[in-house]
């Protein structure tokens, strides 16, 4: 069965199940879930803010052979209608972890490798913590618990850092992008560049602003020894958005056992600035699982 009809199969039955509310079937067509490749083994690429799934192209074709591979947007993604999104309940980060377990249940996956990508990475561990039989691994990429300093935390930012950049993404929102996107991805890959700035540009700006305050008011400290899932945390060697020492932090008081992935390259997004080197890791980690 390929991809599509596994995903048009899985949201049938869903929607035949039926339900108050928003059904299993509608999510998966609202959030473009596709499953793509062959294999037993189940991989979940789940993409950061201001991307979709569209980051993990060039990442994809290495694992389409030997895995099932699992892409979805974040309802906060360009990709999908911005009239789903609701400002009530996207509130804190727990919503997108309920869409991406109500996905993985619509699916009838029991067990999968979980890729995120920086706020994926704490919808990851936030998911791994309530449903630990899930996940066989979660790798971790430019992954921070928290972006602001408090005390002996570095965090790397200062809340009045940041509300400065609301408060430009406010005014003019072209031009923060514009701004923003080769910050981010460091790495002097003018397509990288283009391609995040497509995405960020895809996104309504109310809601990039909405998201953005979500994830900076974020703290996932207090809950990184309830993990239990073994972790590798993905860090390259200079982060405009995260420091190394939040990798070494991460390493420190997560419950299962963690090792760190120390790229040699810049940047936030290796996945659309260097792809083959981080595909060398993904690959490494999750054949290193027994």
């Amino acid at each position: 069965m390929g991809g599509s009809s596994i995903v048009n199969a899985a949201a049938a039955a869903a929607a035949e199940a039926g339900g108050g509310g928003r059904s299993s079937g509608k999510l998966l067509e609202l959030l473009n879930v596709r499953v793509v490749g062959s294999g037993e083994r189940v991989v979940v690429l789940s993409h950061g803010f201001g991307t979709d799934q569209s980051a993990w192209n060039r990442v994809l074709p290495y694992f389409q052979r030997d895995y099932r591979v699992v892409l979805y947007d974040l309802v906060c993604a360009g990709s999908v209608n911005p009239d789903h999104f609701d400002f009530r309940r996207y509130t804190t980060l727990d919503a997108y972890v309920d869409d991406l377990l109500d996905i993985l249940d619509a699916l009838c996956i029991d067990r999968c490798f979980f890729v995120g990508h920086s706020v994926s990475a704490m919808i990851g561990i936030i998911a791994a913590i309530r449903r630990p039989e899930l996940f066989l691994k979660l790798i971790l990429v430019g992954a921070s618990p928290r972006f602001l300093n408090d005390g002996d935390y570095h965090g790397g930012f200062e809340r009045e850092e940041f509300e400065k950049v609301f408060a430009a993404m406010e005014a003019n929102y072209e031009a923060w992008v514009q701004g923003f996107a080769p910050l981010a991805v460091g790495a002097d890959v003018p397509a990288a560049v283009r391609e995040f700035s497509r995405t960020l540009f895809n996104m309504r700006p109310d809601i990039s602003l909405f998201v953005s305050r979500t994830v900076v008011n974020s703290d996932l400290r207090g809950v990184l020894g309830l993990v239990r899932t073994p972790c590798v945390v993905v860090q390259t060697a200079k982060d405009v958005s995260v420091p190394a020492s939040v990798a070494a932090y991460l390493k420190a008081h997560l419950g299962g056992r963690t090792t760190i992935e120390l790229l040699p390259i810049e940047g936030h997004l290796p996945h659309l600035s260097s792809p083959a080197v981080l595909v060398q890791v993904l690959r490494r980690a999750i054949a290193s699982h027994r």
